[in-house]
Protein backbone atom coordinates (compact mmCIF):
# COMPACT_ATOMS: atom_id res chain seq x y z
CA UNK A 1 0.00 0.00 0.00
CA UNK A 2 1.43 3.34 -1.05
CA UNK A 3 1.25 6.18 1.40
CA UNK A 4 0.88 9.67 0.08
CA UNK A 5 2.17 12.38 2.33
CA UNK A 6 0.85 15.88 2.03
CA UNK A 7 3.07 18.79 3.00
CA UNK A 8 1.65 22.18 3.78
CA UNK A 9 3.80 25.26 3.46
CA UNK A 10 4.43 26.87 6.78
CA UNK A 11 2.94 30.32 6.91
CA UNK A 12 5.11 33.14 8.15
CA UNK A 13 4.08 34.53 11.47
CA UNK A 14 2.16 37.77 11.74
CA UNK A 15 5.05 39.14 13.78
CA UNK A 16 7.44 38.52 10.89
CA UNK A 17 5.12 40.24 8.42
CA UNK A 18 4.65 43.17 10.74
CA UNK A 19 8.42 43.62 10.92
CA UNK A 20 8.53 44.19 7.16
CA UNK A 21 5.52 46.49 6.96
CA UNK A 22 7.43 49.55 8.27
CA UNK A 23 10.07 48.95 5.60
CA UNK A 24 7.42 49.30 2.94
CA UNK A 25 6.47 52.66 4.40
CA UNK A 26 10.14 53.70 4.55
CA UNK A 27 10.60 52.71 0.92
CA UNK A 28 7.85 55.03 -0.22
CA UNK A 29 9.14 57.78 2.05
CA UNK A 30 12.71 57.45 0.76
CA UNK A 31 11.58 57.61 -2.87
CA UNK A 32 9.54 60.75 -2.21
CA UNK A 33 12.44 62.34 -0.35
CA UNK A 34 14.83 61.83 -3.26
CA UNK A 35 12.30 63.08 -5.83
CA UNK A 36 11.39 66.16 -3.78
CA UNK A 37 15.00 67.31 -3.60
CA UNK A 38 15.08 68.27 -7.29
CA UNK A 39 12.87 70.41 -9.57
CA UNK A 40 9.84 68.58 -10.93
CA UNK A 41 9.01 70.68 -13.98
CA UNK A 42 10.05 73.53 -16.25
CA UNK A 43 7.53 76.38 -16.14
CA UNK A 44 9.16 78.56 -18.78
CA UNK A 45 12.31 78.69 -20.90
CA UNK A 46 13.62 81.48 -23.11
CA UNK A 47 16.95 80.79 -24.78
CA UNK A 48 17.96 84.45 -25.18
CA UNK A 49 20.77 85.68 -27.42
CA UNK A 50 24.13 83.94 -27.70
CA UNK A 51 23.05 80.64 -26.16
CA UNK A 52 24.80 77.43 -27.23
CA UNK A 53 23.01 76.07 -30.33
CA UNK A 54 21.42 72.67 -29.76
CA UNK A 55 21.48 73.00 -25.99
CA UNK A 56 17.78 73.73 -25.54
CA UNK A 57 16.64 70.47 -23.94
CA UNK A 58 14.86 71.84 -20.87
CA UNK A 59 14.30 68.38 -19.38
CA UNK A 60 18.04 68.33 -18.67
CA UNK A 61 17.36 70.64 -15.72
CA UNK A 62 14.67 68.41 -14.19
CA UNK A 63 15.53 65.79 -11.59
CA UNK A 64 18.96 64.89 -10.30
CA UNK A 65 22.03 66.62 -11.79
CA UNK A 66 24.48 64.45 -13.74
CA UNK A 67 26.61 61.81 -12.08
CA UNK A 68 27.60 60.04 -15.30
CA UNK A 69 28.15 61.26 -18.86
CA UNK A 70 27.09 58.65 -21.40
CA UNK A 71 28.56 58.05 -24.83
CA UNK A 72 31.93 57.17 -26.31
CA UNK A 73 33.79 59.89 -24.43
CA UNK A 74 31.67 59.70 -21.32
CA UNK A 75 32.39 58.52 -17.81
CA UNK A 76 31.93 59.69 -14.23
CA UNK A 77 31.26 63.41 -13.79
CA UNK A 78 33.96 65.03 -11.67
CA UNK A 79 35.61 68.48 -11.35
CA UNK A 80 37.96 67.63 -14.26
CA UNK A 81 35.21 66.03 -16.39
CA UNK A 82 32.03 68.10 -16.13
CA UNK A 83 28.80 67.35 -18.00
CA UNK A 84 28.87 68.56 -21.59
CA UNK A 85 26.25 66.75 -23.71
CA UNK A 86 22.97 68.11 -25.07
CA UNK A 87 21.13 65.60 -22.89
CA UNK A 88 22.73 67.04 -19.76
CA UNK A 89 22.67 70.80 -20.24
CA UNK A 90 20.30 73.61 -21.15
CA UNK A 91 21.88 76.88 -22.32
CA UNK A 92 20.67 80.40 -21.49
CA UNK A 93 21.90 83.45 -23.40
CA UNK A 94 21.54 87.18 -22.79
CA UNK A 95 17.93 88.11 -22.05
CA UNK A 96 17.03 84.44 -21.62
CA UNK A 97 15.67 82.70 -18.57
CA UNK A 98 14.79 79.32 -17.10
CA UNK A 99 11.97 78.95 -14.56
CA UNK A 100 11.63 75.73 -12.56
CA UNK A 101 9.12 74.41 -10.05
CA UNK A 102 9.46 72.02 -7.10
CA UNK A 103 6.63 69.79 -5.91
CA UNK A 104 7.77 70.33 -2.33
CA UNK A 105 8.87 73.88 -1.46
CA UNK A 106 12.44 74.79 -0.61
CA UNK A 107 12.75 75.94 2.99
CA UNK A 108 14.82 78.66 4.57
CA UNK A 109 15.85 76.20 7.27
CA UNK A 110 18.11 77.43 10.10
CA UNK A 111 19.88 74.07 10.25
CA UNK A 112 21.01 74.07 6.63
CA UNK A 113 24.82 74.03 6.23
CA UNK A 114 26.26 77.53 5.79
CA UNK A 115 22.67 78.82 5.80
CA UNK A 116 22.21 77.82 2.14
CA UNK A 117 18.90 76.52 0.79
CA UNK A 118 19.47 75.44 -2.83
CA UNK A 119 22.31 74.86 -5.30
CA UNK A 120 22.64 75.35 -9.07
CA UNK A 121 24.98 73.06 -11.05
CA UNK A 122 26.61 74.03 -14.35
CA UNK A 123 29.14 72.79 -16.90
CA UNK A 124 32.44 74.35 -15.85
CA UNK A 125 35.47 72.34 -14.75
CA UNK A 126 38.91 72.80 -13.26
CA UNK A 127 41.73 73.39 -15.75
CA UNK A 128 44.51 70.79 -15.85
CA UNK A 129 48.14 71.83 -15.50
CA UNK A 130 49.46 68.53 -16.86
CA UNK A 131 51.02 68.06 -20.29
CA UNK A 132 49.22 65.58 -22.60
CA UNK A 133 50.45 62.65 -24.64
CA UNK A 134 49.62 61.96 -28.31
CA UNK A 135 46.25 60.46 -27.30
CA UNK A 136 45.34 63.49 -25.18
CA UNK A 137 45.80 61.63 -21.91
CA UNK A 138 47.32 63.71 -19.11
CA UNK A 139 50.92 62.86 -18.28
CA UNK A 140 51.18 62.15 -14.59
CA UNK A 141 48.39 62.44 -12.03
CA UNK A 142 45.89 65.14 -13.11
CA UNK A 143 46.10 68.35 -11.07
CA UNK A 144 44.75 71.88 -11.39
CA UNK A 145 46.00 75.41 -10.81
CA UNK A 146 42.56 76.36 -9.47
CA UNK A 147 41.40 78.13 -12.64
CA UNK A 148 38.29 77.10 -14.61
CA UNK A 149 37.62 76.16 -18.22
CA UNK A 150 34.32 77.07 -19.88
CA UNK A 151 33.13 79.25 -16.96
CA UNK A 152 30.23 81.68 -17.08
CA UNK A 153 31.93 85.04 -17.61
CA UNK A 154 28.72 87.09 -17.44
CA UNK A 155 26.13 87.97 -14.81
CA UNK A 156 22.73 86.61 -13.92
CA UNK A 157 19.74 87.34 -11.70
CA UNK A 158 18.18 84.69 -9.47
CA UNK A 159 14.56 85.19 -8.44
CA UNK A 160 12.34 83.09 -6.17
CA UNK A 161 8.61 82.76 -5.62
CA UNK A 162 6.28 80.75 -3.41
CA UNK A 163 3.31 80.89 -5.81
CA UNK A 164 4.80 81.59 -9.25
CA UNK A 165 3.15 85.02 -9.31
CA UNK A 166 4.96 87.21 -6.80
CA UNK A 167 8.71 87.20 -7.37
CA UNK A 168 11.66 88.37 -5.28
CA UNK A 169 15.22 88.87 -6.49
CA UNK A 170 18.02 87.36 -4.42
CA UNK A 171 20.45 90.07 -3.30
CA UNK A 172 22.93 90.44 -6.21
CA UNK A 173 25.61 91.61 -3.81
CA UNK A 174 25.52 88.25 -2.04
CA UNK A 175 24.80 85.96 -4.99
CA UNK A 176 27.68 84.24 -6.76
CA UNK A 177 27.79 83.41 -10.48
CA UNK A 178 26.09 80.24 -11.63
CA UNK A 179 27.99 77.84 -13.90
CA UNK A 180 31.19 78.95 -12.17
CA UNK A 181 32.74 77.85 -8.89
CA UNK A 182 32.46 75.08 -7.85
CA UNK A 183 32.69 72.40 -10.59
CA UNK A 184 30.37 69.43 -10.18
CA UNK A 185 31.59 66.22 -8.57
CA UNK A 186 29.10 63.49 -9.39
CA UNK A 187 30.38 61.29 -6.56
CA UNK A 188 29.39 63.92 -4.00
CA UNK A 189 26.10 64.79 -2.32
CA UNK A 190 23.98 67.28 -4.28
CA UNK A 191 22.25 68.24 -1.04
CA UNK A 192 25.42 69.50 0.66
CA UNK A 193 26.46 73.06 -0.26
CA UNK A 194 30.02 74.28 -0.57
CA UNK A 195 31.51 76.80 1.82
CA UNK A 196 31.64 80.11 -0.06
CA UNK A 197 34.79 80.95 1.90
CA UNK A 198 36.73 78.33 -0.07
CA UNK A 199 38.93 80.33 -2.47
CA UNK A 200 40.17 79.30 -5.95
CA UNK A 201 43.80 79.55 -4.82
CA UNK A 202 43.18 76.75 -2.31
CA UNK A 203 42.71 74.32 -5.23
CA UNK A 204 46.05 75.16 -6.84
CA UNK A 205 48.19 72.05 -7.30
CA UNK A 206 45.40 69.77 -6.08
CA UNK A 207 44.60 66.36 -7.55
CA UNK A 208 41.08 64.92 -7.75
CA UNK A 209 41.40 63.19 -4.37
CA UNK A 210 42.67 66.39 -2.78
CA UNK A 211 39.85 68.43 -4.36
CA UNK A 212 37.34 66.02 -2.89
CA UNK A 213 38.88 66.52 0.53
CA UNK A 214 38.22 70.25 0.17
CA UNK A 215 34.66 69.55 -1.04
CA UNK A 216 33.99 67.61 2.20
CA UNK A 217 31.35 65.36 0.62
CA UNK A 218 29.66 68.08 -1.42
CA UNK A 219 28.95 67.76 -5.16
CA UNK A 220 29.97 71.40 -5.70
CA UNK A 221 27.79 73.93 -7.50
CA UNK A 222 26.75 77.48 -6.56
CA UNK A 223 24.50 77.80 -3.52
CA UNK A 224 21.94 80.42 -2.49
CA UNK A 225 19.98 81.46 0.60
CA UNK A 226 16.24 82.31 0.46
CA UNK A 227 16.93 84.90 3.16
CA UNK A 228 18.60 87.00 0.46
CA UNK A 229 15.18 87.67 -1.15
CA UNK A 230 14.49 91.40 -1.64
CA UNK A 231 11.33 93.31 -2.56
CA UNK A 232 11.11 95.96 -5.26
CA UNK A 233 12.56 98.57 -2.88
CA UNK A 234 15.57 96.41 -2.03
CA UNK A 235 14.40 95.44 1.45
CA UNK A 236 14.51 91.86 2.80
CA UNK A 237 11.10 90.15 2.71
CA UNK A 238 11.78 87.33 5.16
CA UNK A 239 10.79 84.62 2.69
CA UNK A 240 10.56 81.27 4.48
CA UNK A 241 9.93 78.98 1.49
CA UNK A 242 9.78 78.95 -2.30
CA UNK A 243 8.54 76.51 -4.92
CA UNK A 244 9.80 78.41 -7.98
CA UNK A 245 13.31 79.44 -9.07
CA UNK A 246 14.08 81.65 -12.07
CA UNK A 247 17.55 82.05 -13.58
CA UNK A 248 17.89 85.11 -15.84
CA UNK A 249 21.08 85.82 -17.78
CA UNK A 250 21.98 89.51 -17.97
CA UNK A 251 25.28 89.10 -19.82
CA UNK A 252 27.32 86.23 -21.23
CA UNK A 253 25.65 82.82 -21.11
CA UNK A 254 25.16 79.99 -18.64
CA UNK A 255 24.78 76.23 -19.06
CA UNK A 256 22.58 74.59 -16.44
CA UNK A 257 22.81 70.89 -15.55
CA UNK A 258 20.41 70.85 -12.62
CA UNK A 259 19.39 72.20 -9.25
CA UNK A 260 18.97 70.72 -5.79
CA UNK A 261 17.51 71.86 -2.52
CA UNK A 262 19.92 71.66 0.39
CA UNK A 263 19.23 68.62 2.53
CA UNK A 264 20.36 67.88 6.07
CA UNK A 265 20.07 64.13 5.30
CA UNK A 266 23.10 62.88 3.32
CA UNK A 267 22.15 61.26 0.03
CA UNK A 268 24.14 58.04 0.60
CA UNK A 269 22.03 57.37 3.69
CA UNK A 270 18.86 58.06 1.74
CA UNK A 271 19.83 55.61 -0.99
CA UNK A 272 20.91 52.97 1.53
CA UNK A 273 17.61 53.38 3.36
CA UNK A 274 15.68 53.10 0.12
CA UNK A 275 17.55 49.97 -0.97
CA UNK A 276 16.98 48.32 2.40
CA UNK A 277 13.36 49.38 2.49
CA UNK A 278 12.67 48.15 -1.04
CA UNK A 279 14.21 44.78 -0.18
CA UNK A 280 11.97 44.59 2.86
CA UNK A 281 8.96 45.56 0.76
CA UNK A 282 9.67 42.75 -1.72
CA UNK A 283 9.95 40.14 1.05
CA UNK A 284 6.83 41.47 2.75
CA UNK A 285 4.80 41.22 -0.46
CA UNK A 286 6.04 37.67 -1.17
CA UNK A 287 5.20 36.50 2.33
CA UNK A 288 1.81 38.21 2.20
CA UNK A 289 0.92 36.25 -0.92
CA UNK A 290 1.52 32.94 0.86
CA UNK A 291 -1.21 33.80 3.34
CA UNK A 292 -3.91 34.13 0.68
Amino acid sequence: MNTVRTFRARKPSVTLLESFAPKAILAASAILTVQAQYPASVVDYRSGTGFSPGYTNTTAAIGMPSRITSGEYGGPVDPFSPPYTRDQLVSIGVGGSLTLRWDSPLKDAPGNPYGMDFTIFGSTGFSLTNAFDANWNPIGKPATDGSLFNPNSGTQKISVSSDGKTWYVLDPARSSKVDHYYPTDGSGDFGIPMSASLQPAEFSGKTLDQIRQLYRGSAGGTSFDLAWALDATGKPVGLTEASYIRIEVLSGKAEIDGLSMVSTVPEPQTWALMASAMAGLWVWRRFSQTLR
